[in-house]
Protein backbone atom coordinates (compact mmCIF):
# COMPACT_ATOMS: atom_id res chain seq x y z
CA UNK A 1 0.00 0.00 0.00
CA UNK A 2 1.25 3.35 -0.90
CA UNK A 3 1.08 6.67 1.44
CA UNK A 4 -1.69 8.41 -1.19
CA UNK A 5 -4.46 5.67 -0.33
CA UNK A 6 -4.22 6.34 3.81
CA UNK A 7 -3.18 10.31 3.92
CA UNK A 8 -5.58 12.65 5.31
CA UNK A 9 -5.60 15.78 2.63
CA UNK A 10 -7.83 18.37 3.97
CA UNK A 11 -4.70 19.16 5.67
CA UNK A 12 -5.26 22.12 8.16
CA UNK A 13 -1.70 24.61 8.11
CA UNK A 14 -1.33 27.69 9.50
CA UNK A 15 2.09 30.52 8.71
CA UNK A 16 5.44 30.82 10.86
CA UNK A 17 3.52 34.46 11.12
CA UNK A 18 0.62 33.25 13.52
CA UNK A 19 0.93 32.85 16.70
CA UNK A 20 0.89 30.48 19.39
CA UNK A 21 -2.78 31.70 20.38
CA UNK A 22 -3.87 31.21 16.49
CA UNK A 23 -2.11 27.37 16.92
CA UNK A 24 -4.21 26.60 19.92
CA UNK A 25 -7.69 28.04 19.22
CA UNK A 26 -7.04 25.53 15.59
CA UNK A 27 -5.58 22.82 17.23
CA UNK A 28 -8.77 22.24 19.54
CA UNK A 29 -11.33 23.33 17.18
CA UNK A 30 -10.33 20.96 14.74
CA UNK A 31 -9.23 18.20 17.46
CA UNK A 32 -5.99 17.37 15.97
CA UNK A 33 -2.43 17.80 17.33
CA UNK A 34 0.19 18.77 14.59
CA UNK A 35 -0.06 21.63 12.08
CA UNK A 36 1.75 21.89 9.12
CA UNK A 37 3.38 25.50 8.64
CA UNK A 38 3.10 26.61 5.37
CA UNK A 39 4.62 29.69 3.39
CA UNK A 40 2.17 31.36 0.71
CA UNK A 41 3.08 29.26 -2.03
CA UNK A 42 2.21 26.10 0.16
CA UNK A 43 5.94 24.70 0.83
CA UNK A 44 6.36 22.88 4.18
CA UNK A 45 8.32 25.31 6.47
CA UNK A 46 8.03 23.37 9.92
CA UNK A 47 5.81 21.81 12.04
CA UNK A 48 3.63 22.82 15.14
CA UNK A 49 2.35 19.83 17.91
CA UNK A 50 0.64 20.36 21.44
CA UNK A 51 3.93 19.44 22.82
CA UNK A 52 5.74 22.17 20.93
CA UNK A 53 3.05 24.33 22.56
CA UNK A 54 2.74 22.89 25.93
CA UNK A 55 6.22 23.21 26.51
CA UNK A 56 6.57 26.83 25.45
CA UNK A 57 3.22 28.03 27.42
CA UNK A 58 2.67 28.73 30.78
CA UNK A 59 0.67 26.33 33.06
CA UNK A 60 -2.74 27.41 33.27
CA UNK A 61 -2.72 27.82 36.88
CA UNK A 62 -0.38 30.81 36.94
CA UNK A 63 -2.27 33.74 36.49
CA UNK A 64 -2.02 36.44 33.70
CA UNK A 65 1.35 37.57 34.23
CA UNK A 66 2.33 35.33 31.05
CA UNK A 67 -0.26 36.49 28.69
CA UNK A 68 2.41 37.85 26.10
CA UNK A 69 3.59 34.47 25.51
CA UNK A 70 0.80 33.66 23.15
CA UNK A 71 1.51 36.02 21.05
CA UNK A 72 4.94 34.59 20.31
CA UNK A 73 5.13 33.91 16.12
CA UNK A 74 4.98 29.92 15.33
CA UNK A 75 8.24 30.52 13.86
CA UNK A 76 10.02 30.78 17.31
CA UNK A 77 8.52 27.41 18.40
CA UNK A 78 8.04 25.57 14.97
CA UNK A 79 10.39 22.78 14.10
CA UNK A 80 11.97 23.95 10.86
CA UNK A 81 12.43 21.79 7.96
CA UNK A 82 10.53 18.46 9.36
CA UNK A 83 11.08 15.07 7.66
CA UNK A 84 8.37 14.99 4.78
CA UNK A 85 7.28 11.90 2.79
CA UNK A 86 5.59 11.68 -0.96
CA UNK A 87 2.48 9.95 -2.08
CA UNK A 88 4.05 7.16 -3.90
CA UNK A 89 6.03 6.23 -0.61
CA UNK A 90 5.32 2.69 0.40
CA UNK A 91 3.32 2.37 4.07
CA UNK A 92 5.99 0.35 5.40
CA UNK A 93 8.59 2.47 4.74
CA UNK A 94 7.01 5.73 6.54
CA UNK A 95 6.23 3.39 9.56
CA UNK A 96 9.71 2.82 9.70
CA UNK A 97 10.37 6.81 9.28
CA UNK A 98 8.29 7.11 12.36
CA UNK A 99 9.87 4.47 14.17
CA UNK A 100 13.61 5.84 13.59
CA UNK A 101 12.57 9.59 13.66
CA UNK A 102 10.44 9.02 16.60
CA UNK A 103 8.17 11.76 15.19
CA UNK A 104 4.48 11.73 15.53
CA UNK A 105 3.44 12.74 11.74
CA UNK A 106 4.73 13.31 8.40
CA UNK A 107 3.65 15.74 5.95
CA UNK A 108 3.43 14.73 2.92
CA UNK A 109 4.51 16.47 -0.29
CA UNK A 110 4.61 16.39 -4.31
CA UNK A 111 6.01 19.19 -6.42
CA UNK A 112 7.21 20.82 -3.39
CA UNK A 113 3.87 21.21 -1.88
CA UNK A 114 1.66 19.99 0.78
CA UNK A 115 -0.76 17.27 -0.29
CA UNK A 116 -1.17 15.52 2.64
CA UNK A 117 -0.44 14.42 6.23
CA UNK A 118 -0.12 10.77 7.70
CA UNK A 119 -0.23 10.92 11.41
CA UNK A 120 0.92 7.91 14.09
CA UNK A 121 -3.19 7.36 14.22
CA UNK A 122 -3.51 6.84 10.92
CA UNK A 123 -0.69 4.15 10.46
CA UNK A 124 -2.18 2.24 13.77
CA UNK A 125 -5.56 2.76 12.22
CA UNK A 126 -3.96 0.98 9.06
CA UNK A 127 -2.56 -1.73 10.74
CA UNK A 128 -6.03 -2.54 12.49
CA UNK A 129 -7.63 -2.72 9.46
CA UNK A 130 -5.12 -5.00 7.01
CA UNK A 131 -4.72 -7.13 10.30
CA UNK A 132 -8.47 -7.68 10.56
CA UNK A 133 -8.02 -7.11 14.51
CA UNK A 134 -11.09 -5.01 14.40
CA UNK A 135 -13.32 -7.89 12.87
CA UNK A 136 -14.14 -10.94 14.79
CA UNK A 137 -12.41 -14.08 14.51
CA UNK A 138 -9.45 -15.89 16.23
CA UNK A 139 -5.48 -15.83 16.49
CA UNK A 140 -3.35 -18.73 15.90
CA UNK A 141 0.46 -18.58 16.17
CA UNK A 142 2.50 -21.33 14.35
CA UNK A 143 6.10 -21.90 14.77
CA UNK A 144 7.40 -23.32 11.28
CA UNK A 145 10.89 -24.20 10.03
CA UNK A 146 12.34 -21.13 8.00
CA UNK A 147 11.92 -22.31 4.44
CA UNK A 148 10.24 -21.82 0.79
CA UNK A 149 7.13 -22.66 0.94
CA UNK A 150 5.90 -23.37 4.24
CA UNK A 151 3.46 -20.81 4.27
CA UNK A 152 1.70 -22.61 1.56
CA UNK A 153 1.62 -26.07 3.27
CA UNK A 154 0.24 -24.22 6.67
CA UNK A 155 -2.88 -22.35 4.89
CA UNK A 156 -3.58 -25.80 3.35
CA UNK A 157 -5.19 -26.74 6.88
CA UNK A 158 -7.13 -23.87 6.83
CA UNK A 159 -8.09 -24.51 3.23
CA UNK A 160 -9.34 -27.80 4.46
CA UNK A 161 -11.78 -26.62 7.02
CA UNK A 162 -13.19 -23.93 4.32
CA UNK A 163 -11.70 -21.25 6.86
CA UNK A 164 -11.70 -17.46 5.63
CA UNK A 165 -7.96 -15.88 6.80
CA UNK A 166 -7.80 -12.32 7.27
CA UNK A 167 -4.35 -11.59 7.63
CA UNK A 168 -1.12 -13.33 8.25
CA UNK A 169 1.74 -12.07 9.72
CA UNK A 170 5.72 -13.05 9.55
CA UNK A 171 7.60 -12.83 12.87
CA UNK A 172 11.42 -13.97 13.17
CA UNK A 173 11.93 -16.66 15.81
CA UNK A 174 13.91 -14.81 17.91
CA UNK A 175 14.64 -18.49 20.03
CA UNK A 176 15.95 -20.07 16.47
CA UNK A 177 16.92 -18.51 13.55
CA UNK A 178 16.09 -21.76 11.40
CA UNK A 179 12.27 -21.15 12.48
CA UNK A 180 9.75 -18.59 11.83
CA UNK A 181 6.44 -17.52 13.38
CA UNK A 182 3.48 -16.99 11.46
CA UNK A 183 0.33 -15.35 12.77
CA UNK A 184 -3.15 -16.00 11.57
CA UNK A 185 -6.35 -13.97 11.89
CA UNK A 186 -9.23 -16.52 10.70
CA UNK A 187 -12.97 -15.67 10.44
CA UNK A 188 -13.68 -18.13 13.31
CA UNK A 189 -14.68 -18.05 16.57
CA UNK A 190 -13.67 -22.23 17.51
CA UNK A 191 -10.00 -22.83 16.06
CA UNK A 192 -10.00 -25.62 17.95
CA UNK A 193 -10.20 -28.03 14.46
CA UNK A 194 -8.23 -25.92 12.76
CA UNK A 195 -5.63 -26.17 15.77
CA UNK A 196 -5.70 -29.81 16.10
CA UNK A 197 -5.25 -30.57 12.39
CA UNK A 198 -1.63 -28.16 12.07
CA UNK A 199 -0.34 -30.33 15.28
CA UNK A 200 -1.18 -33.47 13.34
CA UNK A 201 0.82 -32.16 9.96
CA UNK A 202 3.75 -31.61 12.64
CA UNK A 203 3.58 -28.18 13.67
CA UNK A 204 3.53 -26.34 16.66
CA UNK A 205 1.07 -23.89 17.58
CA UNK A 206 2.51 -21.87 20.03
CA UNK A 207 -1.07 -19.97 20.25
CA UNK A 208 -3.57 -20.69 21.45
CA UNK A 209 -1.87 -22.57 24.04
CA UNK A 210 -5.04 -23.56 26.89
CA UNK A 211 -5.06 -26.33 29.13
CA UNK A 212 -6.16 -29.48 27.81
CA UNK A 213 -5.28 -28.66 24.55
CA UNK A 214 -2.33 -31.32 23.22
CA UNK A 215 1.15 -29.59 21.85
Amino acid sequence: MIVEQMMTTDVVTLQASHTIKDAINLLREKKIRHLPITDHDGHVVGIVSDRDIKEATPSNLLDGQHQDVYATKLEEIMTKNPVIGHPLDFVEEVATIFYDQQIGCLPIVSGGKLVGIVTETDLLYKYIELTGAHQPGSQIEVRVPNKPGILFEVSKVFHDHHSNVLSVLVYPDKQNDDNKILVFRVKTMNPLGIIEDIRKEGFDVLWPNMPGMTN
